[in-house]
């Protein structure tokens, strides 16, 4: 069986290329010092590679690594978001944890790491712990409170009360990028409290914004910025014209909603510091060459559209779980519309709710990159997930539907130790039990070694099931690069999820 050709929408080496220059040029603009905020994920950007065949999900550390002479890097993480136990959902990772695990990689590239501030600070517990933690593996904390006299006092904020008030983190380096695990983590106020710090130090620094959605030169309408709403509906962002952009220039461009109300005070807070205008509009603020390395607008359109189906049955998920409220579930729901589409336009969706109908048993569906689909339903050993993944191997590896993969003699003691020794409600062998399984038999048995070398395929695939998947098998689907969707119906009614 060949795998069918992916079609690409982005090319990821002309953005590279594009987008290093772009920086080059913003830092020279300045006094060879640019503190350039840095949104979205610097590795593992699923959102983006989904929404844009093609693009790399670590291509922003690619960025950074060709710039690895000019650029530190500065990590901010919300006081609140640790006292919170934030989670990034696409990883299942707290905020904080996914932070270091982030700063570990890219001090494994060889990349600069200097410092790591705890913004929004006013002594939760969680923070100060966190911290002390960080300060006894040698890392430089900063704590940077609340902005006395934000937003409306400019006189107070850029003062030594104010921006002041923060302690200045030494830079070396010419390019300063700061970063965080995710929005609304006070990388804006640390920009321009450097900025004010080394105005009084006596450094002409400039600041910069480097955001990949919403894609500033894409009509407002585009389904990859919609995809961007979808993706942004819990924290209510919206994309919008930038009026003060068309009011200077005549020309129409994207921004979205904080960017643009936070304009007025951001332009009064830089003339402040700086002594000029330094920038006519939050488009201007803006470093970003996504839409010029787009190859293929059909292919990203379709791209786009399906991601935002996905986030629409996230959060239906959502909802039933408790973890988001009504309004973000109408506004998911509402960006399906607008694009005039419904759930069905996941070709996997209708196949699985068929399946299930027809067998009376829960399933998930999964429609292999050739087209192809295969089925796993929650019957008797394996879980359905496990089961799906177990028949896409076996027909990606061409194997006879007579052929027990993995024995009786492997999966049998597992669920015997989970049900007796380890004393859980264990029924069937979760996806993770399985590969491990496979693994194990892939040892002795050509046919499960043949099998196993598949999984790489499995990667851009489409599944769907017709309940919501414990968390942990869905992650174990998401890590092998397979976008899954579910019903938001439970399986059963038990409360507690082990």
């Amino acid at each position: 069986m060949e795998e069918k050709i992916k079609k690409l929408g982005f090319d990821s080496e002309l953005y590279l290329k594009k987008q290093s220059q772009k920086i080059l040029e913003r830092i020279k603009k300045f006094d060879n010092k640019l503190y350039l905020e840095f949104g979205g994920k610097l590795f593992d950007d699923l959102h983006a590679s989904r929404v844009l065949p093609g693009f790399a999900p670590n291509i922003k550390t690619k960025l950074l690594e060709t710039l690895k002479k000019e650029a530190e890097i500065i990590f901010c993480i919300s006081a609140g978001d640790i006292e919170k136990n934030r989670i990034r959902a696409d990883l299942g990772l707290s905020y904080d944890n996914d932070m270091l695990r982030v700063i570990d990689n890219l001090r494994k590239l060889g990349l600069y790491v200097s410092s790591i501030v705890i913004t929004l600070f006013k002594g939760q517990p969680s923070a100060v712990k966190f911290g002390q933690k960080l300060t006894r593996h040698g890392e430089h904390v900063y704590y940077h409170s609340y902005t006395k006299g934000y937003p409306s006092d400019i006189d107070t904020i850029v003062s030594d009360e104010g921006y002041g008030a923060n302690p200045y983190i030494e830079t070396t380096r010419p390019l300063v990028v700061v970063t965080a695990p995710g929005p609304s983590s006070g990388k804006l106020a640390t920009c321009l409290s450097q900025l004010y710090h080394s105005y009084k130090h006596g450094i002409k620094a400039g600041y910069a914004k480097f955001e990949t959605f919403p894609v500033w030169n894409l009509p407002l309408k585009h389904p990859v910025n919609i995809a961007y709403e979808s993706a942004t509906a819990d924290i209510k962002d919206v994309n919008q014209i930038d009026p003060y952009h068309f009011s200077e220039y005549g020309v129409l461009t994207v921004n979205y909603n904080r960017d643009i109300e936070v304009f007025p005070v951001v332009k009064r807070i830089l003339k402040k510091i700086v002594g000029e205008d330094i920038y006519k509009s939050p488009t201007d603020m803006g470093v970003n060459m996504v839409a010029e390395a787009i190859i293929d607008e059909n292919v990203v359109e379709d791209a786009a559209k399906r991601e935002v189906v996905r986030r629409s049955f996230r959060a239906e998920c959502d909802y039933k779980r408790g973890q988001i409220n009504f309004d973000t579930l109408e506004r998911s729901r509402c960006l399906v519309s607008e694009l005039n589409i419904t759930e069905d336009y996941l070709k996997v969706v209708p196949l699985a709710k068929a399946t299930s109908k027809t067998s009376s048993y829960p399933c998930v569906c999964l429609m292999l990159n050739d087209g192809n689909v295969v089925y796993g339903k929650n019957k008797t050993v394996v879980s359905a997930s496990g089961a799906v993944v177990l028949n896409a191997l076996r027909q990606l590896a061409q194997l006879d539907d007579g052929f027990d993969i993995i024995s009786d003699d492997i999966l049998l003691p597992i669920i015997d130790l989970r049900k007796n020794k380890l004393h859980t409600n264990c029924q069937v062998l979760s996806l993770d039990d399985v590969l491990v399984a496979l693994s194990i038999s892939a040892r002795q048995n050509e046919k499960a070694r043949k099998a196993l070398s598949k999984l790489p395929m499995l990667e851009g695939c489409e599944a769907h099931s017709t309940f919501i998947l414990p968390a942990s098998e869905e992650l174990t689907l998401k890590k092998l690069g397979i976008n899954v969707t579910c019903e938001p119906v439970f399986l059963n009614n038990n409360l507690f999820e082990e």
